[in-house]
């Protein structure tokens, strides 16, 4: 029985002793962390520009509120003109690549 007790004791001391090292411990790691650093003085310069885009941002959103999206504007009325005179255009570059009007037919 005496040798039960002495068990029970060497198992408690053992505790102790581990829960007081890792105190120990932890107070010393906490004793070396470093100061926060100092505030740095570009970060207040950049919450500043931060500031001045958000409110620029709002006033882009109400410059082109007044204005018609691309997908509900009107088509203009001499778009087929234009679209008949942008093909006519490319192929008289292409027949001139082609050698029809420039006389490059060894190519």
């Amino acid at each position: 029985m005496a040798a039960n007790r002495l068990a029970w004791l060497a198992a408690g001391l053992g505790l102790a002793g581990a829960a007081g090292a890792s105190l120990l411990r932890r107070r010393r790691l906490t004793a070396e962390l470093p100061l926060p650093p100092s505030p740095d003085p570009r970060a207040q310069e950049l919450r500043e520009k931060l500031a001045q885009a958000r409110d620029l941002a709002g006033e882009r959103e109400e410059f082109e509120g007044g204005e018609t999206p691309v997908d509900q504007a009107e088509p203009s009325a001499d778009l087929e003109a234009r679209r008949r005179r942008v093909h006519e255009e490319g192929r008289a570059a292409a027949d001139q690549m082609r050698g029809a009007g420039g006389g490059s037919e060894g190519f």
